[in-house]
């Protein structure tokens, strides 16, 4: 698919999504839904979710309006471009800044430009708990998080233990095994021979 000269280069995913999303339309008369276009590519809805805010932010397809199921239209390389949108970070869920919970994915939007790095993949996650609070990080916070699989000494991180429980640390390698240190004095950090990193936090952002 031809997207235009000027518009920004797209992943090879991002063309097939494209041309899945113009062949879905001109056959069924309607775009296709979110979980659609996941079921066609064998992968889930937030992947997907994730191509369409960059598809957006790129100015090649728009929204009807948000939260309109089947609202996603192409926009044509021969039609004026509207400005690009902000960037949308999903929130996939909740995070145990406290004892470990559930991992668990549930989008939200969130517009925040100006917190992405150039080239990063950022998602979000809303804070449980009161384990971060020394270092600002409190009960009801989203966390901007740069997915990542790998930590230094000292960042804070999304740790996913063994039995598939996240939480929210400072990441710290010892020995042969990991502590994640909470910043919280009445806490006790937790001690493991392994753990998965599935990101380290760039920013916070509190609602008053």
């Amino acid at each position: 698919m031809n997207v235009g000269p000027s518009a920004p280069p797209l992943t090879r995913r991002q063309h097939e999504i494209l041309d899945f999303l113009r062949d879905y339309t001109a056959e069924q008369g309607i775009s296709p839904t979110l979980e659609e276009i996941a079921a066609a590519f064998g992968v889930n809805k937030v992947t997907i979710f994730g191509h369409i805010g960059e598809l957006e932010r790129k100015g090649v397809i728009e929204r009807a309006a948000r939260g309109v199921s089947r609202g996603l239209r192409i926009v044509e390389s021969d039609a004026p471009q509207a400005p690009a949108s902000q960037p949308v970070v999903p929130i996939l869920g909740r995070i145990a800044a406290g004892s470990p919970i559930e991992a668990v994915e549930s989008p939200e939007e969130l517009d925040l430009a100006q917190w992405v790095p150039e080239g990063g993949e950022v998602y979000a996650l809303r804070v449980r708990g009161d384990s971060m609070i020394e270092d600002a990080i409190c009960d009801g916070d989203i966390v901007l998080v740069e997915r990542r699989s790998t930590a230094t000494d000292g960042e804070t991180v999304v740790a996913v233990l063994d039995d598939e429980e996240a939480t929210l640390k400072r990441y710290y390698r010892e020995g042969e095994g990991v502590r994640l240190q909470p910043a919280n004095q009445a806490m006790e950090p937790i001690l493991v021979d392994e753990v998965e990193v599935r990101g380290v936090v760039i920013g916070v952002v509190r609602q008053f």
